[in-house]
């Protein structure tokens, strides 16, 4: 069964895994979607196993502000490499983390990865880092944050 460009990109969307790691998850789900999703899940569970015992030694401190600077967050987000650091669209996820903080003032980062994502509720921060750790290919961990309030 040949295997469509819409299906590929549809896939990529949804779990942000390579376009070459979908097309083969869904030539061997025989083109079903749903089945290919598993394959992948699978596969990305397997693989965060895999870095999540790598070493963080380089990072970026996300900062927000809010309420006309009434209240801010600082978020110290670890990752493997200064390329990764340097990554807006890590910087991006930096940013997001701290407004999440800003926004629903969890007591640890415990609770802070456990909360539903501020911007879409069907995910939780956990699945964030999760989703950021399969894009950029290196493991990526939340050390820190602090939320000051006046």
């Amino acid at each position: 069964m040949k295997i469509s460009i819409n299906q590929v990109k549809k896939l990529r969307e949804k779990t942000n895994i390579s376009v070459g790691d979908c097309k083969k998850a869904l030539e061997k789900a025989d083109s079903d979607f749903d089945k290919a999703f598993e394959i992948l899940k699978k596969k990305g569970a397997k693989m965060l196993e895999k870095k999540k015992e790598r070493e963080t030694k380089d990072g970026f401190v996300g900062v927000y502000q809010h309420q006309n600077g009434k209240i801010g967050a600082l978020v110290k987000i670890s990752c493997e490499s200064d390329f990764v650091a340097k990554n807006e669209e890590f910087k991006n996820f930096c940013h997001e983390i701290s407004m999440q903080v800003a926004a629903m003032n969890p007591k640890d980062i415990n609770e802070l990865i456990l909360q539903p994502y501020i911007k879409d509720n069907s995910k939780l921060i956990k699945n964030l880092v999760e989703e950021m750790i399969a894009k950029v290919g290196e493991n990526i961990r939340i050390d820190d944050f602090k939320r000051i309030e006046i």
